[in-house]
């Protein structure tokens, strides 16, 4: 069940999070800050950067839908084909491309879990798609996962 936070969720505020303290003992805690500005400036920059890092996530979200839509077309037609949802050379194929492809600041193992996670869910979507195919459901937007 997504809560508030999540996407798609009630709300589109991020939940506050409080800057912790530094722990009792350690290098800075009992220092008094030097530029009494700088707190603010460095709350504002994160701010900011979250405020980007949403904007990417709703690109991605549009991304992850577009790719899952073709997924969903690909597990009707190999379903009339008769080929096996699974293919574990193109699998393969998608996930050494994306790691040749990687520029960073992920690195390639990183980038494998992130795409055999989108894979996992791409053949999830195949299967269903198949399975309605075959029943000869959907629902009216074409997507099998929501005819349960």
């Amino acid at each position: 069940m997504a809560d508030e936070h999540d996407i798609g969720g009630k709300t589109d505020r991020p939940p506050k999070i409080p800057a912790r303290p530094a722990p009792p003992g350690a290098a800075g805690a009992a220092e008094p800050r030097p530029d009494p500005g700088a707190a603010s400036r460095g709350e504002g920059q994160v701010g900011e950067l979250r405020g980007r890092i949403d904007q990417i996530d709703d690109q991605l979200m549009k991304l992850l839908n577009a790719r899952s839509a073709c997924a969903v077309e690909i597990g009707r037609i190999k379903r009339r084909i008769g080929m096996a949802v699974y293919q574990p050379e193109r699998e393969r194929w998608i996930l050494d491309r994306a790691e040749r492809n990687n520029p960073g600041p992920l690195d390639a193992s990183a980038v494998r879990r992130v795409f055999e996670r989108v894979i996992d869910e791409s053949r999830r979507l195949e299967r269903l798609a198949g399975e309605a195919e075959a029943r000869g459901a959907g629902d009216a937007h074409g997507d099998p996962s929501r005819d349960r």
